[in-house]
C-alpha cells in the first residue's frame, strides 16, 4: 500500500491536526517527518480542544500506530509531559506508539543557545519559538547532536556533557552564560521515563508496514513557505517541511508516495518575522485574528492575518506535487460582504508577475486582488455539501480553477463533526 502525505501549503498554522484527526481512521499508521514542540497541531472533538506538540495526531484512534520519524527534534520534557496530559484523558498510548532511534535530542543547552541566538539578533529576528529546533538541526547538520537512541548507551553522560561543554563555549562567544542548571534535573527525569518507550529504527517498522499492506500517513508540521530550502529564507523553520521531507524524515522511498494532501485556509496567516505580502494591518486584519482566533497553539503569540495568496499556494503546490487541497476555516470569513483574493504581484520595478518571489523581491511586491462576494452565512450549522452558499460554491470554484487542484474537504469550524467533504 501507499503513502500518502499531508503538508502545509502557508507559513504553518493551517490545520493539519484537524485533517490529520479526520482523516485517520482510514489508515493504519499516522507518522510525523519532521520538526519538534514548535509545532502545535489543535484537535477539536466532543467539546474539548486537544493540542499536540510532538506526539503524531493519530494517537486518539487506538487502533492506530503512531511513529515520531527520525527527521523529529524532541524534546523530552515537553514529549513527557504530552504524554501525561494523554493519560488524564485516558488514552492508552503505550502499544502503538513508537519513537524513532534516530531522532535528534532536544537539550536544554539548545534552548538556551536558540534564546541566546535570536537576542543577539536585535531588530532582525527571525521569530523563533525559542525552542531550540535550530541549534538542534544545526548539530545534526554538523555531526555533533546526540540521538534518542544514545539514550540507551552507558556513557550517555559523558556524551551530554561534552556537547553542553561545546555549546558553553558558543554561549561565550556572544558573552554569555547557558544557565542550564535548574532546567537539567527536569531533563533527565523525562530521559529516564523516554527509556522505558517504545524506541526503534522506525524505517523498519514503516517499510515492515509496507510490506504488510497498511496505510500510512505522513504527517508534517510548519508550512511549505517555512521550508528550509525553498521558504521566505532566512525566516523559515530547519528542516524540510515539503513532502520530499517525508522521505528523508521517515526512511521511505519516494515510489511509496501516493496522494499528496494540501492544507491551506481560506486566508492566510504567518508567526514571527518574514515577508507577507497580503498582511492586513487594519481592522479587517484585527477581524480575521479574532474571529479564527488566531494566536499560536505552542507560543500564544498573535498571528499575523491577511487575503489569501495564490502566487505562494501555487508555488507550494508545485513543489509538493499536491494532488487535492484541503480549504480550512472558511467560516472565519462568514461576516465579510467581500473577500479578496492575491491573484499576482507587481514587483517594485512595476513588472507583473504570478511567481513566488524571493527574498527582497517578495518584501518589496504588491498584491493584486480580485474581489469576490462573501457569504455572510454561519457556516458551523451547515450539515452538508449541499447547504453551502452559493457564494461560498463560487469561492471554491474560483479557487479551483486558478489553482488547477480540486478541493476536496473544506472545514467550517473547529470540531471534527465541522468538516464537509466535496466529490
Amino acid at each position: 500500500m501507499p503513502v500518502d502525505v499531508l503538508v502545509g501549503l502557508q507559513w504553518g498554522d493551517e490545520g493539519k491536526g484537524k485533517i490529520v484527526d479526520v482523516l485517520a481512521p482510514t489508515y493504519d499508521v499516522v507518522a510525523r517527518f519532521q520538526g519538534g514542540p514548535n509545532a502545535g497541531h489543535t484537535l477539536t472533538f466532543g467539546g474539548t480542544k486537544h493540542v499536540l506538540h510532538q506526539v503524531p495526531s493519530g494517537i486518539f484512534h487506538p487502533h492506530i500506530i503512531n511513529v515520531v520519524g527520525n527527521g523529529v527534534v524532541l524534546d523530552p520534557v515537553i514529549f513527557l509531559g504530552e504524554l501525561q496530559k494523554l493519560n488524564a484523558r485516558n488514552i492508552d498510548w503505550a502499544k502503538n506508539l513508537f519513537v524513532s532511534k534516530k531522532a535528534q535530542l532536544i537539550l536544554p543547552s539548545h534552548r538556551a543557545l536558540d534564546r541566546i541566538s535570536e537576542e543577539a539578533r536585535g531588530g532582525s529576528k527571525i521569530g523563533s519559538t525559542l525552542k531550540g529546533i535550530g541549534p538542534t538541526y544545526q548539530d545534526k547538520i554538523g555531526r555533533n547532536g546526540l540521538r534518542v537512541g544514545d539514550i540507551l548507551l552507558p556513557n550517555f553522560s559523558e556524551r551530554y556533557n561534552e556537547v553542553v561543554t561545546r555549546h558553553a563555549k558558543l554561549a561565550a562567544f556572544y558573552e554569555r552564560e547557558l544557565e542550564i542548571e535548574s532546567a537539567e534535573e527536569e531533563f533527565f527525569a523525562a530521559v529516564e521515563s523516554l527509556r522505558g518507550l517504545q524506541l526503534t529504527d522506525t524505517e523498519y517498522l514503516l517499510n515492515d508496514m509496507l510490506q504488510q499492506g497498511k496505510r500510512i500517513l505522513a504527517e508534517g508540521a510548519q508550512g511549505a513557505l517555512l521550508d528550509i530550502d525553498f521558504g521566505t529564507y532566512p525566516f523559515v523553520t530547519s528542516s524540510s517541511t515539503v513532502v520530499a521531507g517525508a522521505c528523508t524524515g521517515l526512511g521511505i522511498a519516494p515510489r511509496h508516495i501516493d496522494r499528496v494532501y494540501g492544507i491551506s485556509k481560506a486566508y492566510c496567516t504567518r508567526v514571527g518575522s518574514g515577508p507577507f505580502p497580503t498582511e492586513l494591518l487594519d481592522e479587517v486584519g484585527e477581524k480575521i485574528r479574532q474571529a479564527g482566533r488566531e494566536f499560536g497553539s505552542t507560543t500564544g503569540r498573535p498571528r499575523r492575518c491577511g487575503w489569501i495568496d495564490l502566487p505562494s499556494l501555487r508555488y507550494s503546490i508545485m513543489l509538493n506535487g499536491v494532488t487535492e487541497l484541503h480549504l480550512m476555516k472558511a467560516d472565519v470569513l462568514d461576516e465579510f460582504d467581500e473577500i479578496k483574493v492575491c491573484t499576482h504581484y507587481l514587483t517594485a520595478d512595476g513588472q507583473q508577475t504570478t511567481h513566488f518571489l524571493d527574498g527582497d523581491g517578495l518584501q518589496g511586491a504588491t498584491p493584486v486582488y480580485v474581489t469576490l462576494p462573501g457569504w455572510r452565512t454561519e457556516l458551523q450549522n451547515l450539515a452538508n455539501v449541499s447547504a453551502l452558499p452559493a457564494e461560498l460554491q463560487s469561492y471554491i470554484k474560483f479557487l479551483e480553477e486558478q489553482l488547477e487542484v480540486p478541493i476536496r474537504i473544506v472545514s467550517v469550524g473547529p470540531d471534527r463533526a465541522s468538516t464537509l467533504h466535496l466529490n
